[in-house]
Parts: C-alpha cells; structure tokens; sequence
C-alpha cells in the first residue's frame, strides 16, 4: 500500500519534486502528460477527448495504470487486465457500479467535494472500500489532507491523493504538505525506540537483499529529499551511507510493509558494497545470474590475451556462432537435465554479449517488464529464416508415429496458416504390426505430474474449505464470492435467469424430455430373485447413491448439454442430494442456461467453482458445500487430475465416473458415403481442442471420394470460427485405408473410439459387428451432434481408449447394486456341509463354525 500518490496538475513541476515523489509514490499524470517517474498513472477524467486506443496505446508504452471514468471502463472491460485498470468515480456515483465493472478494475479513485459535505468522509471511504472488497481505494478531495487525515484514512484500507500544488520539500504549512511528512504519516513503529526496520534490497539484481538497518523520520525525509541512502545508526544518529567509505547508494523506491511498521529501500549501490567487510551484501555473496554479471564483468577488463574469455570478447563471429551452438542445443534437450543444463550455457554466453555490448541485467529486466505490460500482442510468428521447410502436403505416412500430446517437443515443422487443412493417410496393408499398434495409440497423458500440480489445491480447500474456495475462485475465475454456494431456487427467480433466450429455454425443454425418457427405461428396479437350491433365495437389487457431484465445465463456453445429461440420471435415478458445480463468470453470477437445467434436474445446490478445487470441495465437502459420494463430469486435463488424486484417497472416500482425455471420434465410410456429411462429422469433433482425436477409416474408398472428403474438410473447416483449432488438431489425424468394412470394424474394435459414426451401406446391420465404442452414431443422418444434444443418449463417455471396459454415464451410473440371501433352516441342511467343507479347506475355522453352531454338526 502506498500512503498517498501524487497527482500532476501543473506542467511546470520541479524536477526535484518530482523525484522525490516518485521515489515513494506512483505519480498520477492527465492524460496527455508524460511523467518521468518509474511508477505513473494515467488519469483520463473526459472520456469525450481519451478514446479506448490512446488508453491501450500508453499503457503498452509502460504506464502502469489507467484511471478511467465508468463509461471508459465499460469499453476496456476483458481487453485490459484487471490490474491495470482503477475507476474514477464520483462519491455520489458508487451505486452505479455494476458487479461486473467492479470485478474488472484492481482499485478505484473516489473524487469528492467539500461542498457537497464530503471533503475526507472517512466513514464514506471505508462503505466505498467494502464494496470494493480487496480492491485499492484512493481519495482526491479539494481539501489539503494532514498527516492525521492520512492515517484515519490508512486504517481503513485507502489511501491520498496529492496534487503537486499541495507538495513540499520545505516544512509543512497551511497550504503545503512536505513530502516525507506525507509519506510517514500512517506509519507506526512497534519499538520503543521509535525507529523503522528497515530492509535494504539492490534494484539491479532481482532484490536481493543487502542488509538490515534502522531508519528515523529525519533519515527517511532525507533519502526522499537526496535520493541517497540515508538511515539511523542506533550509536551515532544519522548515517550517510557511503559518505567515507564511498560506497555510497541511489535510493530508487521506498516502500511501507504491510503493517505499516518497516520499510524496504530499493537502491543501486555503489562501491565495494554494502556489507562493512565490503562484500555485496550482509547475508553473504552474489549468486546466480548476478554473481555472474560481475565475473564477466570483470573479465571483459582484465582477461589474459589469447583466453577463451577474451576471444569471445574480441571476435563477435565466435560469440555468435557460440549462442547460435547453444540456442540448437537447448532446442534439442529433452530431460530436464538436459535443458537445465542448455539454458545455463546459453545464459553464459548471452551475458556475455550483453557484458560486452555495456548492457546490464537491470537494463533486461527493464526490457522485460515493458513487455510484460503490453496488452496487445503481436501474432508470434518466426521469421523466415528460422522457419523449417514444410514437408510436401499429402504424402502417405513412410513410417507411423504414435500421436503426441500438444506440449511434446517435435522436429516437425510448424503449421502452415495458409495451406490446405488435411490428415495424415496410411494404407492399413502396408504398415507392421508394431505401427499398426502405435496408430491405436492417444497423446501420453502425464497423471503423476498433474496431480503433483492438483495437490496443494485440493489441500488448501481440504484445510481452509469456503476461505480456500473464495481465494481461488477469484484468482483463477476473477470473481469476488460472498459465498460459493447457491442454493434453490435456481429459476425464474435468480436475476441471470432473466436472460435465458426463451428459444434456448424450450431447445432445452426438448433435450431434457428425450434425455429423461431414455434414462427412464434404464431404471434398475425391480430387484433380482433367483432361488440357487431349494430354501437358499439369492436377491440383487438397487439403491441410489445418496449425494452425487457434477462437474459441469465452464469458462469461455456455457454448456448446458453436460448439466442435462449429469443431471438427468442423477434424477431418475432418485439421488438424495445433487450439487452441481460450474465455474462463475467474473460477476460471480451463473449462465443462465446452466440455472435454468439445475432448476429442472431439481439440483440441491450449485457451487460456484471450477477446477480442482471445485473437485476438492466435492470430495471432502467444506462449511457450505456438502460431502458427496461420487463425482461425475468431463474437465480439463486439471479436473481429471483432481478427480483421480481424490478417488485414491481413503478419507475422501469418493469414487469418480470414467477417467477423461481429448474428444474423439472415429468415422467408418465406404462408397454409399455423402463426403460432405462425412467431413462434417469430423470437423464437429475436431473443433473441441487441439488434441482431439479424429479418425476416418476409409473402407475400399476411392482416391476420387477420398479427395472429396478432403475437400470439404477444408472448405468447412475454413468457415468456423474455431478454424485454428481444427488446422491444429486435423493436422494430427489420421486417415486409415482399408480394404472392406470387415478390416474397418475390427481396426475400430481395436482403437475403441469415444465416438463411433457408421456412414456404411447398411449401416444398421454393422452394431451387432461393434465390441468397443462409447455411443455408435448410425447411418448418415445421424450426427454425432444429435447424441451430444437431444436425442436422448448420454454424451458423457469413456475416452482414450477406455471404451474396451467402461461404459458411457447412464442411470446406473448413479445407484450401487446391493445383494441379499436368505437360507431356510431346510436350506441350511443342504447348503451347510458344503460351507463348512470349504471353510476347513481354507483353514477358516470361525467361518465353519458359524454354520456347525447351527445344525448341531
């Protein structure tokens, strides 16, 4: 927190004013205005002369923050960060704020009149401050504020605005305020003597810490004034440091701790060094990239002619070709030994050239955090001559690659943005054995690194619970969260369920009819009798899982399909409890689409969470949430992390539905075939991420229909909005060439796809030909999209080759089966002897007993 911030309101400031403030201040500059200062803010006041462009155009330039009135904002909502934005508002305008703007801005600068009987309301502050709950609260008020307004203030979480007009070096008057008295204001030490703790850190090398001294009122004004480090030794009073030894420092930040009772000096030091003994810090050494800058600094002067060092310096065709060697290497590292190991030599040599061209480490670091402010982005092609010649299109596979997952390094050139968007072809006939095996094969999915990155998410909501919840919700989500649960009723009454599309509500209606009656006729209920011998009864029958979760994905999608076919089943099938769980949108709020499903499977609750801490928060349940006893649902690769790491544990004791990967399809198509509606088919697929799995196993298809279907992969890929997706995940697809549907099918027997789509001359007649698949899509107009939507089957299935022993979500999916016996004392007779015989067998004596005790054996 910064005790105040100065605001330019003149252009003709003080250069040493100006310093000064910037050294503990960000300095708030009207638009128009270019302040020399290292931290500044933008202040549009008139979104009439700023438009939205200029503000995107500064702060890529490096300006930290822009203050922006309500209607600029509304403009600059989801294309600039959050934590670059604060609002400018009115005091008498803060209810005109909406959920959604309040999410999206970091703070807000509240403008008041000491007229309209505002001036420096502290009460008004701290109602302004709750309502932008962990945002940063600034006030401007006409008035000159004192060191006693800046700390009621401060203790209630915000903090001044100071025009320069009202800004001093000299000593505090009636209509000036000096700077460090300002500064110091809200800061209180704990020590009886009253000094500050004060942490000294070297700005040039990742703040590493130099040592720990004491500061006074009187020091720190002095270092504000002088840009020097100036503290307070406990023996000798002021200490000007350097000022014999001629280690001298340039203060460039001070800062106040959080508890506004110690401070942090950010300074360049000179000379031998901080430390008395003239090292460069108190707590030891340089290290790691600083420690080397020094080396190759001095090297650069002192390196013996004719040394490896001072040729590198001497002849910049070496270094060159040494960080050219270096930057190959490390592109072919593959462990992370070896790309530890890469990266540290090509480091060195780039310091080097950096040592050599009199660049310093603080001069990257300021390149990098320029970069790291732009907020538009260039497109990040490579330049051609880095770019590897593409192989020819459509070329027959020489030698079969098993696929990889997205993040896999390959030698491969990139993708071709403006060529043909095409599979990969194999003639089934031609390939070994061995390559046929890695055809069937999906992307590696690495489990045990995921769930070593799920694990302190799932503990954190494990031991803190809603707190936890809230905490990453808005990290993760940018929604504040009074509570992360909603409770019924869902609809019509929430207010976002005024916004459900009355066509969607009854497109829903539809889906949920069909979905229902399918489910229905899939109840277990009557039990299961059978008499095994005379007077021994056998019996199974079925209960439902009494609280069940469903993890309904999120973010930029709204997915009302995956609620209705969780929600469904878990109705049908009688579950006492169904919480459903989604990701919120930024104003904390639910899609519409999503409500009005929970209102209609009858859902008991809705947390509003995503990821692996809405999983954890399932398994273990927290002070809302409520414990459930299985957990349903696809995700990212994060949710089926989450799922997998709760499954195994014992005290969560909750199961989960099938394991997850990418969405695939594969299509089996002969010459009856429309390649248009083939191509389709695909594409709906495709589209889902750049790891779908999308195969057509062409069945003694010609080249001239195949080159059809090519080309309408194309033309309509071409036509989506998602087509950089497609050109990604097509481009790892197959096409495999069979000869007749007898090798197509046991090819897909073999692969056992998510999907399975028959475009075959008498489609209907190959089911009963189908071992492994999770839904079969038969004949060519059944879509694969109908099965996702409405037509009344389950779109939750088993990826990833799970389909040979998973089945797809269904009712039974949500009841456990329970089996009963009961024995006649006539049963007993004849069924007795033969347990006791097999409990001696097996050395079980209690067990034998159980029954002798009753017949008297």
């Amino acid at each position: 927190m910064f005790p105040f911030l100065g605001l330019l309101d003149s252009e003709h400031v003080e250069e040493e004013l100006l310093l000064a403030v910037s050294r503990v201040s960000p300095v708030i500059a009207r638009s128009g205005s270019t302040p020399e200062s290292t931290i500044r803010y933008l202040l549009a006041e008139d979104s009439t002369s700023t438009d939205v462009n200029q503000i995107i155009t500064l702060l890529d330039n490096g300006t930290d923050k822009a203050i922006v009135p309500l209607s600029l904002a509304k403009s600059l909502l989801g294309t600039v960060p959050p934590h670059r934005l604060l609002l400018l508002l009115d005091a008498a305008n803060v209810s005109a704020v909406s959920d959604s703007v309040r999410n999206a801005v970091s703070g807000v600068l509240l403008k008041t009149s000491s007229s309209g009987g505002f001036g420096f309301d502290v009460d008004l502050v701290h109602s302004v401050s709750r309502f932008f709950v962990g945002a940063a609260v600034h006030v401007l008020a006409p008035d000159l504020p004192t060191p006693s307004i800046i700390r009621k203030l401060a203790a209630v979480g915000a903090s001044v605005v100071i025009p320069f007009s009202q800004l001093t070096l000299g000593s505090t008057s009636q209509t000036m305020i000096n700077v460090a008295d300002a500064f110091l204001a809200p800061i209180v030490s704990d020590r009886s003597d009253g000094l500050f703790p004060t942490v000294v850190c070297s700005d040039p090398h990742g703040k590493r810490s130099l040592g720990l001294v004491y500061s006074s009122c009187e020091s720190v004004a002095e270092s504000i004034r002088t840009g020097k480090g100036v503290y307070h030794s406990r023996k000798h009073g002021l200490w000007r440091k350097g000022e014999t030894s001629g280690a001298m420092q340039d203060v460039v930040r001070i800062r106040v701790d959080c508890d506004t009772d110690a401070l942090e000096f950010s300074v360049v030091q000179h000379g031998a060094g901080f430390c008395h003994l003239n090292r460069a810090s108190c707590f030891g050494d340089l290290d790691g990239l600083a420690a080397l800058e020094r080396t190759l600094t001095s090297r650069l002067v002192d390196a013996p002619e004719g040394s490896y060092t001072r040729r590198l310096f001497n002849d910049e065709e070496l270094l060159r070709a040494k960080i050219m060697e270096e930057a190959d290497e490390l592109c072919r590292a593959n462990t992370t030994e070896e790309v530890a190991f890469e990266a540290a030599d090509l480091i060195y040599f780039t310091i080097a050239r950096c040592v050599a061209a009199g660049v310093s480490i603080k001069d990257i670091e300021r390149s990098l955090d320029k970069k790291a402010k732009k907020i538009t982005r260039r497109p990040g092609n490579a330049k051609p001559q880095w770019m590897p010649k593409t192989e020819p299109p459509k070329t027959e596979l020489s030698k079969v690659e098993a696929p990889r997952p997205s993040s896999t390094p390959s030698s491969k050139a990139p993708l071709d943005r403006n060529g043909p968007i095409e599979m990969r072809t194999v003639d089934i006939s031609t390939v070994s054995p061995e390559d046929r095996a890695k055809l069937l094969k999906r992307p590696v999915l690495r489990s045990d690194e995921m769930i070593a990155k799920v694990k302190p998410i799932v503990d954190d909501v494990r031991a803190r619970g809603d707190s936890a919840l809230r905490e990453l919700t808005a990290k993760f989500d940018k929604a504040q969260l009074d509570t992360p649960i909603l409770l019924p009723p869902f609809y019509p009454f929430a207010p976002e369920a005024q916004d459900l599309d009355p066509a969607v509500r009854d497109a829903i209606d539809a889906a949920y009819s069909n979905v229902y009656k399918f489910h229905a006729a899939q109840i277990d209920g009557a039990p299961l009798v059978v008499e095994t011998m005379p007077g021994v009864t056998c019996t199974r029958f079925a209960r439902p899982i009494a609280r069940v979760g469903l993890y309904v994905p999120g973010g930029t999608a709204v997915l009302p399909s995956t609620a209705l076919m969780l929600g469904v089943p878990a109705q049908v099938a009688g579950c006492e409890k169904i919480v459903m769980a989604t990701p919120p949108r930024p104003d904390g709020s639910i899609s519409p689409e999503v409500l009005y499903v929970a209102h209609k499977v009858g859902a008991h609750a809705i947390l509003r969470a995503g990821g692996a801490q809405a999983i954890a928060a399932l398994a273990y349940g927290t002070e809302t949430v409520p414990k459930v006893d299985k957990i349903f649902g696809p995700g990212n690769q994060w949710v089926t992390a989450a799922k997998m790491l709760v499954q195994n544990d014992t005290d969560a004791l909750v199961s989960i539905d099938m394991p997850a990967g990418p969405s695939e399809v594969l299509v089996i198509a002969d010459d009856t075939c429309n390649p248009a509606f083939v191509a389709a088919d695909l594409l709906s697929q495709a589209e889902h991420g750049i790891d779908s799995q999308v195969v057509l196993v062409a069945s003694s298809l010609s080249e001239t229909m195949l080159a059809e279907v090519e080309e309408e992969v194309d033309k309509q890929a071409r036509a989506l909005g998602r087509v950089d997706i497609v050109r990604e995940s097509v481009a790892k697809s197959l096409i495999v060439k069979t000869q007749g549907p007898d090798i197509a099918m046991e090819f897909s027997n073999d692969y056992a796809p998510e999907h399975l789509i028959l475009h075959l001359r008498d489609a209907p007649a190959w089911v009963d030909r189908v071992k492994n698949a999770g839904s079969v899509f038969v004949g060519p107009y059944s879509p694969e999209s109908c099965g996702d939507y409405a037509s009344g089957t389950n779109h939750t299935l088993p990826t990833n080759g799970y389909a040979r022993q998973f089945s797809g979500v269904n009712t039974q999916s949500f009841q456990k089966h329970i089996t009963s016996q009961e024995v006649t004392i006539d049963g007993l007779q004849t069924l007795g002897p033969i347990v006791a015989t097999l409990a001696d067998c097996e050395g079980l004596q209690a067990h034998a007993n159980a029954v002798r005790i009753r017949l008297g054996m």
